[in-house]
């Protein structure tokens, strides 16, 4: 089993090696990183030495450590993702996060299998299926609410874990059903090369061409924060608690894994029947907030159902706190009245005309309520900032200074006993997990002169365990008298008994091995599969094949004729949004009205994406066509294969 259904597993992420130390120290059960290539961040790859290290500090904790092989494959290119599999495999990788299907028909070590949220698993027979084809953990879509969480719950082999993500960004499309950024630059979010399309600014037009919202971010998300509904979700079924930001840095990584450790820490005091999914206790030397670091403002996103205030629709960047107004205008000073506490070297910001503008404070001077502040800019560059003003921190110098220096520790329980043997002594330990060691040395009895003075020093000398990961909880001394043993000699016990015991608790971590696939293998939901199954290689055709398709359309990245087609599919929906949806609209008897909005045009420059509304699923498709200046070839060594676009609805 991957993760016992009593543990809950705080997954947090890393761009490096060291940002996934400090995500250990700050509490995480698991961390997840990008190996040397196909890890779908482009920019945050990292060594397998690096991960094989990352993976040495993480494990005497009882964290584990997930590599990211996310992206959808070549032909060409399956050889040396095999490899590189045996590489983590060998570095002690716990599981792989994959979305090609292709993986599981090579020959690979036997490690776990997880499948990424860009499996799009957002129904009970797909989750079904993929924990019937082997894996272990199951990475579901953004977008569920809890009751289609509990569906898939009841739908999934009680050894397979459940994992969601409950911090950070927000892809607007469902994952792995985004073709945008490939159809207009040739930079698939399919092959880790999103280029983001959903965070600039669009004009949303009816089909008169009249302006319902004009530049704004229209497709940006705010971002995900479930903070206050961790116990709803475990009740749903969720184990795994996911943090998003392989691209974040190090303070972001240690704020918001300190900030759900705490909440889950809290929830398992609640719930004793529930299991931290590793050791140790984490003490943190800052207050977690998270509002401090990068955000886009907050929200549930689906979870308790659909709510239109979803987006990040005036700036996809971040704002900050809310300070407070600004209330006098200087020759080089501005005053605003807050109870916040401002420092020099915060980062400030306010919107004028739909744009977010910034500054530095330089220096800020307080005097009651009302602070004065010397920006790193002159007033007259300061466009739009006027009396009455709303000011917000996006930086908080002191704060975020404190995240620079050591701001966590974690430590695992030990008891001690220390007791005479007839050619010495012998030091027993034994941590909170249940893991004992010991070591002996060889001495002479001798009594102590000074036998209170003898005792202190024994306890002193045995509690120094300083950099380990280990903190003294109990200490016993069984002797018939005090005796004299040296410092020096007491030191040299406590290491060597706190070595074997690192090593007892390294050979006692068991990694978790890759679930078999049912068999005969569980049929596919359906016979077909279009293009939004991302099918980018014969290994891949070949699995789908073994499990009952008989219809397979080749990857949106390997057509080779230009045409219109669904490149985003979203929940998000821009007619609920400004209240143009047909169940928003009530006629006096109470039936559901008839809204004329359509066809409506999303536009930003030359770019014009057409918006069709699936009203029965309740989604959202923005229809584009693609470029010919970027049309891809088939795979290499593949079938050939026909791109046939889904049809707009």
């Amino acid at each position: 089993m991957s993760l016992p259904a009593h543990h809950l597993e705080l997954l947090a992420p890393a761009k490096t090696a060291e940002i996934g130390i400090e995500a250990v120290l700050h509490g995480a059960d698991a961390v997840y990183i990008g190996g040397p290539s196909f890890g779908a961040r482009l920019n945050a790859d990292n060594s397998v030495a690096d991960i094989a290290r990352l993976v040495e500090f993480a494990h005497p904790y009882g964290t584990r450590i997930f590599a990211t092989l996310n992206t959808i494959l070549h032909d060409s290119e399956l050889e040396a993702a095999r490899k590189l599999i045996y590489e983590y495999y060998d570095a002690g990788v716990d599981a792989l996060i994959v979305q090609d299907m292709g993986l599981l028909e090579l020959d690979l070590p036997p490690i776990a299998l997880h499948a990424s949220t860009q499996c799009d698993i957002r129904t009970a027979d797909k989750a079904h299926f993929l924990a019937e084809a082997g894996f272990s953990q199951l990475v579901l879509a953004r977008e569920l609410t809890l009751q289609e969480i509990t569906d898939v719950r009841a739908a999934v082999n009680p050894e397979v874990a459940l994992e969601f993500f409950i911090h950070g960004a927000l892809c607007v499309a469902f994952s792995g059903q985004c073709n945008i950024s490939h159809a207009q630059t040739g930079r698939s979010a399919n092959r880790g090369d999103c280029s983001q399309a959903c965070r600039l600014p669009y004009t949303l037009q009816d089909k008169e061409g009249r302006v319902v919202a004009f530049e704004k971010h229209l497709l940006s998300m705010k971002d995900n924060n479930q903070s206050a509904n961790l116990a709803a979700l475990v009740e749903a079924g969720i184990r795994s608690f996911k943090i998003e930001g392989r691209y974040k840095d190090m303070g972001y990584v240690k704020n918001i894994t300190a900030h759900y450790r705490q909440l889950l820490d809290d929830l398992l005091e609640q719930r004793p029947e529930l299991a931290c999914a590793s050791s140790g206790t984490c003490h943190f030397g800052f207050r977690p907030a998270p509002d401090k670091t990068f955000n886009r403002s907050a929200t549930d996103y689906f979870v308790n159902g659909r709510q239109a205030d979803i987006g990040a629709f005036d700036a996809p960047t971040h704002v900050g706190q809310a300070l407070g107004q600004v209330t006098r205008i200087g020759p080089d000073w501005f005053e605003l009245e807050s109870s916040e506490t401002l420092a020099n070297g915060d980062g400030l910001t306010y919107m004028h005309k739909r744009e977010l503008r910034g500054m530095q404070a330089n220096t800020v001077r307080a005097a009651g309520p009302v602070w004065r502040v010397y920006p790193n800019q002159r007033m007259a560059e300061l466009t739009g900032l006027v009396a009455g003003s709303l000011i917000h921190r996006n930086r908080d110098h002191a704060w975020e200074q404190a995240l620079t220096h050591k701001s966590a520790e974690r430590k695992i329980a030990l008891d001690l006993r220390l007791a005479e043997v007839p050619n010495g002594f012998s030091l027993s330990v034994q941590d909170a997990d249940g893991n004992t060691a010991t070591a002996q040395m060889a001495a002479a009895h001798e009594a102590a002169q000074n036998p209170e003075r003898a005792t202190s020093g024994v306890r002193d000398n045995l509690a120094k365990l300083g950099n380990t990961i280990f903190t003294l909880r109990q200490m016993d001394i069984e002797w018939s008298q005090p005796w004299f043993i040296p410092a020096s000699a007491l030191n040299a016990l406590r290491r060597d008994a706190i070595e074997h015991l690192l090593a007892t608790r390294r050979a006692a971590f068991a990694r978790p091995q890759r679930r078999a696939e049912t068999q005969p293998p569980t049929p596919y939901p359906t016979e077909t599969l279009d293009y939004l199954a991302n099918v980018y290689n014969a290994q891949a055709r070949a699995f789908y094949a073994r499990h009952g398709i008989k219809i397979i359309e080749a990857a949106y990245e390997a057509h080779e004729e230009p045409g219109e087609a669904s490149l985003m599919i979203t929940k998000h929906c821009l007619r609920f949004a400004f209240n143009l949806c047909p169940k928003q609209a009530k006629g006096v008897q109470g039936v559901q009205g008839q809204v004329r909005a359509e066809p409506m045009v999303l536009v930003n420059g030359n770019e014009r994406l057409t918006l069709r509304f699936d009203c029965k699923p309740c989604e959202m498709h923005v229809i584009g066509k693609i470029k010919k200046h970027i049309l891809q070839s088939p795979p290499p060594g593949s079938a050939p294969v026909v791109f046939h676009p889904k049809r707009p609805v």
